[in-house]
C-alpha cells in the first residue's frame, strides 16, 4: 500500500490493483474504523475521509496498513437481474475488436455474475468487474449524448448509464431497468459489493423504452410563505450537505461557505444545520406572506426592504430581521464576496431529497434552483431558541481586486509533475475566470502546469478543495459539487479551514497558493519498525 496526503482530514490508499483494492475495502466496512467518515473506492485506490478529532491521521494509516488482504471478505449483497436489449451502435466494433462474433458477445455478457467495484461519475453510474472478463478500449472520440440506460463497455469494465450525459464508452445495448429512481426508497438501483447478471431482452421494441415516472411533486404552500420575484442569477437551497451516499455515486454537496450559512441560523435562531437559500452575486428579491424574522450573512451585500405600504430601509447583514405581511426584501450586488445566505426562523418546508434539502447542480440531485414564482412554506415559531445579535463574518471577504491566498496540502498526485510545474503552483498568480461555478473555481495562469508523468490515471476518488489539473495544464480548483472520482492528477488541495473562503471569490480575483508543507508519502509505524528505532535510541 501508499498512503498519499489529500488533505488534513482525507488520505488516499493507493493498492496494487481493483482485487485488492476491494480486498481493503470489504475488510474496512466489516469492521469498521472510529473516525473514518467516507470512504471512495475506485479502481485501485481508496479514499478515506476521516475527523482528526476522533483519530490521529498516523494512526488512521497504521490501522489500515495492519490489515488482511490475502482474501475477500464474505458479504452478503443482492443480486440484481437486468434485461438488455442488444443493439447497441458499437456493437459490431466491440465483436470486432475482440476477435469474436456479435451473437458471441452477447452469449458471453449475458453468461456470467458481474461485481459492483464501485460508483462515480454520476449517481447511480456502477463500474460492474468480472463477468465476461472483455478488455475494450474507450472511444477515441467520446459522445457529447449518450441516452439513459445505454449498457457499455471500456477497459475491464461494464456500465449502465442512468441518465443522458457525454461519455466514450463502447454502447452494446439498452435496458429499461433505472438505475437511479428518486422515486424509490434507496435511488441507486445498483451498489458496490452488489452481483449483476445481464439477460438478453430480444429486440427493443418499436415504442422504445418505457419514459421514466416524473418525480413526485410537493403541493404548494397554504400557509405563510416566501414568494420569489426575481432569483438573481443563480440561487438554491443549501444546507450542510447529505453525506454517507457516496455508495450511490452521490457526493457531499451542500452551502459553500458554511461559517456563513451557521450564522445566518444563529441569527434567527435556527439550529446551525438548517437549509439557507445561497445567492450569488445578489439580484435576489423575495415577498414575505405572512410574519418571518430571516437573517442574511455572507458576502458583504445590501439588503432592502419595501414595505407594502412603501416604505423603504436598509437592513443590515449577520442581525435578525423582521418580516411583516407583504414586506418585500431585496438583494443588492455584493461589495466583497460572492455568496449571500438568506435564513428563515422556523427553517423552509421542502421535501429533502436524500435527508438533505442541498441542491447539487453536477448530479442534478435536491430541490431544483430556484425560479421566479416559487413559494417557499416556512414553519412560524413563537417559541424556542433566542436570535442572536452578535454575528459577523469569519474572514475578510475577498473582493474582484484582491489576491487571495489559500493555504493548501500537497498530493495525491504531486509527483506526476514536473519541479516546474510543483514551484509554479505557489509562486504565480491564478485568476478565477467566467466559468467557475459550484462545481469548481476554473483557473488561468501565465504558464500551464506540466505533467513529468503522462500515463492515464485510473478514476480515483475527489474531495473538495481538490486542485485538479487537466490536458491545459490549467488548474480546477474542486468545490462543493464536484465530481465523486476523476481522472486528471491532483496536484494539491485547500486546506480544509480555507474552503470557505475559497467559496467567496468573486470572478477575477487572483488566488495565490500557499503549501503548508512539500509532498511526501504518509508511512506506516508498525510496532517492530517502533521497537527497532527505540533500540538504535539506547547509548
Amino acid at each position: 500500500m501508499r498512503f498519499l496526503p489529500v488533505n488534513l482530514d482525507a488520505l488516499l490508499v493507493e493498492l496494487k490493483d481493483l482485487d485488492e483494492t476491494l480486498a481493503l475495502f470489504d475488510a474496512l466496512m466489516a469492521e469498521p474504523i472510529a473516525g473514518v467518515e467516507e470512504i471512495i473506492p475506485a479502481a485501485r485506490t481508496l479514499l478515506i475521509q476521516f475527523r482528526p478529532s476522533a483519530i490521529a491521521q498516523q494512526t488512521l494509516v497504521n490501522r489500515i496498513a495492519g490489515q488482511d488482504l490475502s482474501q475477500r471478505r464474505a458479504i452478503e449483497h443482492r443480486r440484481v437481474e437486468i434485461p438488455v436489449h442488444y443493439n447497441g451502435e458499437d456493437l459490431d466494433e466491440v465483436a470486432t475488436l475482440l476477435g469474436i462474433s456479435r451473437a458471441e458477445v452477447i452469449k458471453r455478457h449475458t453468461a456470467h455474475d458481474y461485481s459492483v467495484a464501485f460508483c462515480g461519475f454520476a449517481p447511480g453510474f456502477a463500474y460492474l468487474t468480472g463477468g465476461a472478463g472483455f478488455q475494450v478500449p474507450r472511444r477515441q472520440t467520446p459522445r457529447t449524448r449518450i441516452p439513459a440506460g445505454a449498457v457499455a463497455l471500456a477497459g475491464e469494465f461494464s456500465g449502465v448509464y442512468p441518465q443522458a450525459s457525454p461519455g466514450g464508452w463502447q454502447i452494446i445495448g439498452v435496458t429499461p431497468s433505472r438505475m437511479w429512481d428518486l422515486n424509490r426508497d434507496e435511488p441507486a438501483l445498483l451498489r458496490p459489493g452488489y452481483k449483476v447478471r445481464f439477460t438478453d431482452a430480444g429486440p427493443l421494441p418499436a415504442s422504445g423504452l418505457p419514459a421514466p415516472n416524473p418525480p413526485t411533486c410537493a403541493a404548494p404552500p397554504s400557509g405563510a410563505c416566501l414568494e420569489i420575484i426575481t432569483p438573481g442569477l443563480h440561487s438554491v437551497l443549501q444546507d450542510l450537505g447529505r453525506p454517507g451516499q457516496t455508495g450511490q455515486g452521490v457526493s457531499k454537496s451542500g452551502a459553500l461557505d458554511l461559517s456563513a450559512l451557521r450564522a445566518a441560523n444563529r441569527a434567527v435562531g435556527n439550529r446551525s444545520h438548517v437549509a439557507c437559500i445561497e445567492a450569488i452575486l445578489g439580484g435576489l428579491s423575495v415577498v414575505c406572506h405572512g410574519r418571518a424574522v430571516i437573517a442574511v450573512t455572507g458576502a458583504q451585500t445590501p439588503v432592502s426592504i419595501t414595505t407594502a405600504g412603501g416604505l423603504q430601509w436598509q437592513a443590515p447583514n449577520y442581525q435578525p430581521i423582521e418580516l411583516d405581511e407583504g414586506d418585500r426584501v431585496s438583494l443588492g450586488s455584493p461589495k466583497a464576496g460572492l455568496r449571500s445566505y438568506l435564513a428563515i426562523r422556523g427553517g423552509f418546508d421542502v421535501t429533502p431529497v436524500l435527508a438533505s434539502l442541498s441542491t447539487d447542480t453536477l448530479a442534478q440531485v435536491g430541490p431544483p434552483a430556484l425560479a421566479a414564482g416559487d413559494r417557499l412554506g416556512f414553519a412560524t415559531l413563537s417559541t424556542g431558541a433566542s436570535v442572536s445579535l452578535n454575528e459577523a463574518p469569519a474572514f475578510e471577504l475577498p473582493t474582484a481586486s484582491d489576491i487571495v491566498t489559500l493555504d493548501v496540502v500537497m498530493g495525491p498526485r504531486t509527483d506526476w509533475f514536473t519541479e516546474d510545474a510543483i514551484q509554479r503552483l505557489s509562486s504565480q498568480l491564478w485568476r478565477v475566470t467566467s466559468q467557475s461555478n459550484r462545481v469548481g473555481i476554473r483557473l488561468a495562469g501565465e504558464m500551464p502546469l506540466a505533467r513529468s508523468n503522462h500515463q492515464e490515471l485510473p478514476s480515483e476518488g475527489t474531495c473538495v478543495g481538490a486542485i485538479q489539473v487537466p490536458a491545459s495544464g490549467q488548474p480546477v480548483l474542486f468545490l462543493a459539487d464536484h465530481p465523486l472520482t476523476g481522472g486528471y492528477p491532483v496536484i494539491a488541495a485547500v486546506a480544509s479551514y480555507h474552503l470557505d473562503l475559497a467559496g467567496q471569490i468573486p470572478i477575477n480575483a487572483q488566488i495565490r497558493f500557499n503549501p503548508v508543507d512539500g509532498f511526501k508519502e504518509i508511512q506506516p509505524i508498525t510496532q517492530a519498525s517502533s521497537s527497532t528505532a527505540d533500540v538504535k535510541k539506547l547509548p
